[in-house]
């Protein structure tokens, strides 16, 4: 039996895995690795524990999930996104990322032992719900998950649809809300777009603006995408707001191609394994789906991973600019290795890097410009105090208190519109692509003078020659 459980924990050594967030304030120090005997001897008592525990343990031992707690236990002494998958946790990963899964529809990850929300997946019970990014989720169903693993804890919150849910938030600065949730089928729609038109603009002016919703990057978003674009541009839109705010990420490879969709040419990102020659950079292929008209995106603290690789493309190759507030941070890259039972290693591979060199792990992308999501106060009365209706024993509008009649303002349902202005970042992120298309419409009608050899003028030479170019081959 020993000899079996020595050969079993020599394969868990291979395995990488998941920790808790790391803490900033510490050094790190240097990796000591051990000699081929010392890892021998931990070995034998990674073993002998296993036996004594099993042993003399006061009830029966369930020796699977004791194997299962070791290899996430080893697997936590390395980062929060690489963990062991089950064969039910390894089916539930490729269910998800197909698309369509089971549950509350929130992305989560470990943060010093407890469970932090990355970001609600938009129209779910989650969203629906309040729960914000960078909320902490510290019971579920009454049980606390500091002792749980991320995969326990996401565990906890799936199950049959119509079936109920409770999760204890904390919010900050706020106190612990318990909130109950029914869980549903989560189908992921990963782009959603439309025409926006500034406030109390005409729909049939210049002043249309393409939005495009990224909630999260899965298998067939750049095709989504590509079809967005299509469709906005018969719509001749003046520019575009790409919108990722609370978007967790997905794949890598679905990052690469939204950013492409948007570029010409130029390095999307730079992945960087363990050795030094585990280098890999992406390039942008010829063709401008957007056909050069301005793009602002819109991040978040929510917008983690695939999000911060497309804004900081874009960001770095001067082709949007990046609007909100300071991303999450996640600059690694992950990979499921199948270890042919049904299991697997969900494992981190490398470090994701943008086209000038940054690194964006702990960081985030920070926004050209700050815009913080504000509340617009109203300084005007609905009502004034002086009007016809003040005066005593003014005549009734009749009409107006049938209509009115049982209504009061909280039962008013918010238009589309309406809704669209109180989304403060995504008011001032139109404001910037109408000043960005007047300034472009401006520069592309000043005639470049021989005499002059300014930077503008060379500026705008150059956007007329990019004008002029042959047609641009489509992106795949």
């Amino acid at each position: 039996m020993l000899k079996k459980m020595l050969v079993l924990a020599t394969l868990l050594t291979v395995v990488p895995g998941m920790t808790f967030a790391a803490d900033k304030s510490k050094k790190e120090e240097p990796v000591e690795h051990l000699t081929d005997e010392e890892i021998y001897e931990q070995l034998k008592k990674l073993a002998l524990v296993f036996e004594v525990a099993r042993d003399n343990f006061v009830e029966e031992a369930d020796e699977k999930k004791m194997l299962e707690a070791a290899m996430n236990g080893m697997l936590g002494a390395l980062d929060p996104h690489s963990s062991y998958l089950s064969a039910d946790d390894f089916k539930e990963f490729n269910d998800k990322s197909l698309g369509e899964f089971g549950g509350l529809g929130i992305q989560i990850t470990s943060d010093r032992g407890a469970v932090r929300v990355i970001s609600p997946i938009d129209d779910t019970p989650a969203d629906k719900a309040g729960i914000k990014a960078g909320d902490y989720i510290t019971h579920i169903d009454d049980e606390q998950v500091f002792d749980m693993t991320l995969n326990q804890a996401v565990k906890k919150m799936k199950g049959r649809p119509g079936t109920k849910v409770k999760l204890t938030i904390i919010s900050e600065g706020q106190e612990p809300r318990t909130l109950t949730l029914k869980r549903a089928i989560i189908k992921v729609e990963s782009v959603k777009y439309e025409v926006k038109t500034m406030p109390g603009a005409d729909e049939d002016t210049d002043e249309k603006i393409g939005y495009i919703r990224i909630s999260d990057f899965g298998a067939t978003t750049a095709k989504e995408l590509n079809k967005a674009l299509e469709k906005l541009e018969k719509k001749d839109v003046i520019g575009y707001v790409l919108d990722v705010r609370n978007n967790p990420g997905g794949y890598l490879t679905a990052a690469i191609d939204v950013a492409d969709a948007f570029l010409d040419a130029g390095e999307i990102v730079s992945t960087r394994g363990k050795r030094k020659t585990d280098i890999e950079r992406n390039y942008a292929s010829p063709g401008d789906l957007a056909n050069g008209k301005p793009v602002v995106v819109l991040i978040n603290h929510g917008s983690a991973s695939a999000s911060e690789i497309v804004a900081g493309a874009l960001q770095d190759n001067g082709r949007a600019l990046v609007m909100g507030s300071q991303s999450f941070g996640k600059g690694s890259v992950q990979q499921q290795k199948p270890l042919g039972d049904g299991t697997a290693i969900h494992i981190t591979i490398a470090r994701y890097y943008t086209p000038s060199g940054r690194s964006i792990q702990n960081e985030g992308i920070t926004p050209d410009i700050e815009v913080l999501q504000s509340k617009i106060e109203v300084l005007e009365r609905k009502e004034s105090l002086y009007s016809e209706a003040s005066f005593k024993n003014a005549l009734k509008n009749e009409e107006a208190e049938k209509k009115n009649k049982g209504k009061s303002d909280d039962d008013t349902e918010l238009t589309d519109e309406e809704k669209d202005a109180l989304d403060y970042q995504l008011q001032r992120a139109m404001d910037m692509v109408r000043a960005m298309s007047k300034l472009q419409s401006r520069a592309n009608i000043i005639p470049a003078s021989p005499d002059d050899d300014s930077d503008l003028n060379a500026d705008i030479a150059g956007n007329n020659a990019d004008e002029s170019e042959s047609e641009k081959s489509d992106k795949k």
